[in-house]
């Protein structure tokens, strides 16, 4: 490129030919039409728009021409240059806008096919059982107390009247966890009680105990968790399964007041009409004691005394056993520091387990602890 000189003749360089101009301008327009899709539009703005192309170089011859003559090329290239863009703006838009309208077309969804993503889970119905009968006596105005799983035999046993040769506490009826005395001596699992005095709890009894040194009376506490026993997993039973026990103390409380709140628990979790029965019974930290009964659910006893209705959940008996209750014994309050002259009590416990069930016709419970989601899935997400 020469320097400036004042008798150079613009009409003599190529570039700025007004014809050579509108040669470049069209080219451009004519690659922009022409591309069908984004990518081409791109090579296309680069081939004329880009630092070598056709314009961007005889822009640059303009600043070797005389000042009186860069007026008119500038202007001429600068038009030139603004269609071009202008081109490319209006293509670039019309290609994005039918790439939009393709990728809809394309990438659809059809949100009524079967989908293929990980099934929803579902909350173990024991867990939702038992949380529904806390919320029962929660509503009554009783509070949800709990309590460690690795318990003192002293809690376990001693505070709730039984005596140290009751056949509950022995190995085949009570996990016990061996101290480490015992460990080096044994080598075993498990030490005996003697050893270590701590058990793995073989009841929610426990946490009604702690619930009393804790409190002041009165105290109305509903103990939900997991407890353990020595029995082998079958049909009907578990080591490892679920209790819910509930602790009224107070001044004045009766049998009438167990069994009336014992009708309200029936009621709420089995419907109206649901009626309960006290059968004489023998536990060491109630008495007196009894055995509770349910009216049968599905017969409603009807089916008692005639072999035309049979009843498969109750046998025809008309009544369903569901748990143990009783008045607490004055020598578990007098243990807890609670005053039997002054205070009385009723308690009352059953499985969970259990009652799930007579509520769902289960027949295995072994169902229940083998993780099968199509056992808990049809239990749904209830809160």
């Amino acid at each position: 490129m020469s320097a400036p000189n004042k008798s150079y003749d613009p009409v003599e360089v190529e570039a700025l030919k007004p014809e050579e101009i509108e040669r470049m301008r069209d080219e451009a327009l004519a690659a922009f039409d022409a591309a069908a899709d984004l990518d081409a539009l791109a090579h296309a703005k680069t081939a004329h728009t880009g630092p070598a192309s056709p314009l961007s170089l005889a822009n640059r011859e303009i600043g070797a021409l005389p000042p009186a003559a860069k007026a008119e090329a500038g202007k001429r290239v600068g038009m030139a240059r603004g269609a071009v863009n202008k081109a490319l703006a209006a293509r670039l838009a019309i290609l994005e806008t039918e790439r939009d309208e393709r990728v809809l077309v394309e990438e659809a969804v059809d949100v009524t096919l079967p989908y293929d993503l990980v099934p929803a889970g579902a909350r173990h119905p024991l867990t939702t059982l038992m949380e529904r009968v806390a919320d029962v006596f929660v509503a009554m105005g009783y509070e949800v107390a709990e309590g460690p799983e690795v318990e003192a035999e002293w809690f376990n046993f001693d505070a709730l009247n039984f005596v140290p040769d009751h056949p509950a506490r022995q190995m085949q009826d009570t996990f016990f966890v061996q101290g480490a005395d015992a460990a080096s001596h044994s080598g075993s699992a498990a030490g005996k009680s003697d050893e270590s005095g701590v058990v793995l709890r073989t009841h929610t009894s426990p946490v009604q105990a702690r619930a009393l040194l804790d409190r002041e009376p009165p105290v109305y506490v509903v103990c939900p968790g997991r407890v353990y026993r020595t029995d082998e997993l079958d049909a009907t039973h578990t080591p490892v399964f679920h209790q819910i026990e509930l602790l009224a103390v107070d001044e004045g409380l009766t049998m009438a007041d167990l069994k009336g709140t014992l009708d309200h628990m029936v009621q709420a979790l089995f419907g109206e009409g649901m009626k309960t029965r006290l059968r004489p019974n023998y536990f060491p930290f109630t008495e007196p004691s009894a055995e509770m009964d349910m009216v049968c659910y599905v017969c409603r006893g009807e089916s008692v005394g005639d072999p035309d209705r049979p009843c498969r959940t109750c046998g025809s008996e008309g009544w369903i056993e569901l748990g143990g209750c009783g008045m607490v014994n004055p020598k578990v309050l007098t243990a807890c520091g609670v005053d039997p002259a002054k205070y009385s009590g009723f308690a009352f416990g059953f499985g969970i387990e259990r009652m799930l069930m007579f509520r769902h016709n289960v027949e295995d419970m072994r169902d229940m602890v083998e993780g099968d989601v199509r056992f808990t899935r049809p239990f749904g997400m209830e809160i």
